[in-house]
């Protein structure tokens, strides 16, 4: 990217994301796009921090989560409140991850097994029809 301003159909490719979407961000103080009357022009700062809200939102952070860490880039320790702010919840998401992931896994094991037995409940039918006739 360059040091230019972009518009929003600029963002809008460059980081497949909808004008709707930019405009929701903005709305929630995530983004702060210059304005010349209804157009909107991102800086290079708006694209960084439109990078890490979608890396967030991949990870499953809350827009407040992913707020509060933006908003720490400033506090003027060389971001070292932020980082550690964001590895506490970056490990924290990381552990509900793991659990769904397992119990998914569960759940998957036991849709198996009741497929396996409705195969063999099917099966017996079907035999049985066929002795049957």
């Amino acid at each position: 990217m360059t040091e230019e301003l972009m518009t929003i159909r600029e963002m809008c490719d460059a980081y497949d994301v909808t004008p709707r979407t930019l405009r929701f961000y903005e709305a929630k103080e995530l983004l702060f796009p210059n304005r010349e009357g209804q157009k909107r022009l991102f800086t290079k700062r708006d694209r960084a921090r439109l990078k890490l809200i979608l890396r967030g939102k991949r990870f499953g952070f809350s827009l407040e989560q992913i707020r509060q860490l933006l908003d720490l880039y400033h506090i003027g320790d060389q971001q070292h409140t932020q980082l550690l702010k964001t590895y506490e919840i970056a490990r924290e998401r990381l552990a509900d991850m793991e659990a769904q992931r397992d119990e998914l896994t569960k759940a998957i094991e036991d849709l198996r097994e009741q497929l396996r037995w409705g195969e063999k409940i099917l099966d017996s039918m079907e035999q049985d029809k066929y002795a049957a006739e």
